[in-house]
């Protein structure tokens, strides 16, 4: 069993490079990376190691997932080389880092799920971080009502400019008194200051319509791998990372498309050995379903 997958992540990996190259043919993308064991058999010492499996998506398109052994800055300074555009993650130094170096070519966008966590840690440290969480949630609020109305990027925008930019404002006002009375170590210090902090990136959000509030669908196509690893517990191989990650992306993309993977493999297997290079692209998830649509939509 252990070699039919390997053969089926060697059939997918022309797919999987195709949805790599969709991704950062755009201009907005989001990122995030989730530890994984994996066993390296050529190491010293200890033979269990951790790895890393970093994903990066676009909101309602593919997602695609990529193995390193590492979490440093290598991994995504890689796979985005050439991409030019908004880059939304939580606030881990290294994208940070990689856009001190890219300058203006890739623009950080914050999270408020992540700035979010941190001060419902510290409701136990006065009523100010409860009024603080209620003025997040307004924010939350408009964002429930524009997914509501199934509103456009262009209503998104002026939506968020009339109603969000002004609790905006007076959350900032407040977080700024807060942190003067506020214990720098504490919490509440503590999520103050990750805010102000990356109070720019957490705001450009209203500004494009395009843009998500937060980056929780890209957590949420990481989370089918904390299921893997309750039941495999770790990779067999570094070598065998990159296998993974090349099937998590088909079927993660599967799952966030509604598309039945049973399905989809099928046809797909059954295609690419007939395939042309130029039809590959054909086969990735997106364009595979806009196809089936497309289809369904005819006449007889």
């Amino acid at each position: 069993m252990g070699s039919w997958v390997e053969v089926a992540a060697d059939w997918l990996s022309p797919i999987y490079r195709e949805m790599k190259a969709g991704l950062l043919a755009g201009s907005y993308l989001q990122a995030d990376e989730t530890p994984i064991r994996y066993l390296d058999p050529d190491g010293c010492g200890q033979q269990r190691q951790q790895g890393w499996l970093w994903v990066y998506s676009q909101p309602q398109g593919d997602v695609v997932f990529e193995w390193n052994v590492s979490r440093s800055r290598e991994g995504p300074r890689a796979f985005l080389t050439g991409f030019k555009g908004q880059l939304q993650t939580d606030g881990y130094g290294v994208y940070e880092s990689l856009a001190r170096e890219r300058g203006g070519e890739l623009i950080l966008i914050g999270c408020w799920a992540h700035a979010r966590r941190g001060f419902h840690e510290a409701l136990g440290e006065g009523r100010a971080v409860a009024w603080i969480m209620g003025q997040i949630g307004q924010l939350y609020a408009v964002e429930k009502a524009l997914r509501e109305h199934r509103a456009g990027p262009d209503l998104r925008a002026a939506v968020r400019a009339w109603q969000s930019r002004p609790v905006l404002r007076r959350l900032r006002r407040a977080l700024e008194l807060i942190r003067r009375r506020a214990l720098p170590k504490s919490l509440l210090g503590q999520a103050i200051d990750y805010t102000l902090s990356r109070w720019e990136a957490l705001t450009r959000y209203v500004d494009d319509g395009r843009l998500e509030i937060d980056n929780n669908l890209c957590e949420n196509a990481i989370r089918p791998t904390a299921i893997g690893k309750k039941n495999f517990l770790f990779i067999g191989h570094p070598e065998a990372g990159q296998r993974s990650a090349v099937i998590y992306s088909v079927l993660g993309s599967c799952r966030r498309l509604g598309i039945n993977p049973a399905e989809y493999l099928q046809d797909v297997f059954e295609r690419l050995p007939k395939a042309k290079t130029s039809e590959v692209k054909s086969l990735a998830p997106t364009a595979w379903l806009k196809a089936k649509r497309d289809k369904t939509r005819q006449p007889v």
